[in-house]
């Protein structure tokens, strides 16, 4: 079943915390195998910034694209290894395996000159905006032949 995000920005207190208990259910009844890293998606006049935890996932884990107006990320996070061969978990609370993360973005960037960095468990990928010249009159010249 697919995860649906829904902006909770702008949702009263009742509502998102409904929006929360339905999320920790779905975190809860997850397929084993798949996780969710936790992202953030901040907006600025110049550009647009999305923010992910991947602890201990490496940049070739990781597929970043950009299509129809979409970031899409997906990647593996695998497990550590667990050294104690007679050890039993107790507490287990950090997601592992594959996932992936889409951001939809409007407005018009330029997806040519977005770079991404991963530093410290996080990645975050800038995307520039550009001014939209959809709607726009443009004048196109006239050569005699």
């Amino acid at each position: 079943m697919p995860r649906i995000y829904l902006e909770r920005r702008a949702a009263p207190d009742d509502l998102r915390r409904l929006f929360d208990r339905l999320d920790d259910q779905a975190q809860a009844n997850a397929l084993p195998g798949e996780c969710s890293p936790p992202a953030d998606m901040v907006e600025s006049p110049g550009s647009l910034e999305i923010i992910l935890d991947v602890p201990g996932v490496t940049a070739e884990q990781i597929t970043i694209v950009f299509s129809r107006g979409t970031v899409l990320v997906s990647g593996v996070k695998k497990p550590q290894a667990c050294h104690h061969a007679d050890a039993a978990f107790h507490l287990a609370e950090r997601a592992f395996g594959r996932f992936t993360r889409a951001f939809r973005i409007a407005g018009a960037v330029d997806a040519g000159a977005a770079r991404a960095t991963l530093s410290a468990g996080e990645l975050r990928i800038v995307v520039p905006r550009i001014a939209d010249r959809r709607g726009r009159e443009i004048r196109i010249s006239i050569e005699s032949a």
